[in-house]
């Protein structure tokens, strides 16, 4: 028996408490930790990013109350320490890892979510609400800080120099382009020059690797026909709750909630079912898209859907153009997630 929900009837109230809870590690880095962390013995960088990152936790925990430091003259360790650390690497040498391991040891108020989930959290309380909620932290950690919206980066430089001068501790990760060649370390001196004022207060730490990107997009498992997407539901995701939906219904109700609360829209679901997937031809929907492919794969949530494959879910223009890496990392999120209930239906036979 299949609980079948709909997420576009979900329209979630979530309070300021609520969306500050939200910014702790996802599932899959839940439990994470420096010691879990496998350092490739041929890319010494690795356990060299350990031992540092190490290091500033310890730092970070020995920092004053927010806003002492500004009254008192004293100055701890961490008073001296730089204000920030920045990981620069690609795809698959452990950045998000790592700083999971991070967020996980430093003890106290400490935030850890996207550059998108920063960006939208400013968007959902504003900015100055936001600088007063972090501002009591001692460590916000930013994964995949990125540098291809200039709006959305000055707004989260302000946000970090507002909070570097609040004391907090701050941590970010960044990816290059896809299609960009190197290691990563074009993405430090992007960074570097984005945030301007606050960059001689960040280390630098390059954790050198295999560059994953490098494979190109993976292809995704064959839609599901319209006749039999029933049937794989029920014989897939017995006894769990599934969220079923026409893709274009829903792609529609994306628009009317804000995205800082797409996480909460997925509460309790297990499973997703899209009817008539199609290509996505509209910039700001495709954009609001990419957050829910995000919170889906940070919940590991299995997708089963007819229609176009996900790999044609953007057009040919947004795949190469200054969004490319949002969209292929959807792309490659979602396929993972397709390839799980791909794999849950060749575990048994239906029936």
């Amino acid at each position: 028996m299949v609980q079948v929900e709909q997420l576009s009837t979900r329209r979630p109230a979530v309070s300021v408490e609520e969306l500050l809870k939200g910014f702790v590690p996802s599932p899959r880095f839940g439990e994470v930790s420096f010691n879990t962390y496998r350092p490739d013995p041929s890319q010494p960088s690795q356990a060299e990013a350990v031992t540092m990152l190490q290091e500033f936790g310890v730092a970070t925990m020995a920092k004053p109350a927010s806003g002492l430091r500004k009254f008192f003259g004293g100055k701890s360790k961490a008073a001296d320490s730089r204000a920030g650390i920045y990981l620069d690497g690609g795809f698959g040498v452990g950045k998000t890892h790592l700083l999971s391991s991070l967020w996980h040891q430093v003890e106290g108020p400490k935030a850890i979510g996207t550059f998108v989930e920063y960006t939208n959290l400013v968007g959902a309380l504003s900015f100055r609400k936001t600088v007063e909620a972090l501002s009591t932290y001692k460590l916000v950690c930013i994964d995949e800080f990125e540098l291809d919206d200039p709006g959305d980066t000055v707004l989260m430089s302000r946000l970090m120099r507002e909070l570097a001068d609040a004391g907090v501790k701050l941590a970010a990760t960044s990816n290059t382009l896809p299609g960009s060649l190197g290691d990563g370390r074009f993405a430090a001196v992007d960074f570097q020059r984005e945030i301007q004022v606050l960059a001689d207060q960040f280390d630098i730490l390059h954790i050198d690797g295999e560059d994953f990107r490098h494979r190109g997009l993976p292809t995704p498992p064959e839609p599901v026909p319209n006749s039999d997407l029933d049937s794989r539901m029920r014989h897939d995701f017995a006894g769990r709750t599934v969220a079923v939906d026409d893709f274009a219904t829903l792609v529609d109700h994306l628009a009317g909630v804000h995205p800082s609360r797409y996480r909460q829209m997925l509460a309790g679901v297990d499973a997703v079912v899209w009817r008539n997937v199609h290509t996505i031809t509209e910039q700001s929907v495709a954009l609001r898209f990419v957050v829910l492919a995000d919170r889906l794969y940070d919940k590991d949530v299995p997708i089963l859907a007819s229609g176009a494959p996900l790999d044609q879910l953007f057009t040919p223009e947004m795949m190469t153009g200054g969004y490319q890496k949002k969209y292929f990392r959807a792309v490659s999120r979602l396929t993972a997630l397709a390839r799980e209930a791909q794999e849950a239906s060749t575990a048994v036979p239906v029936s």
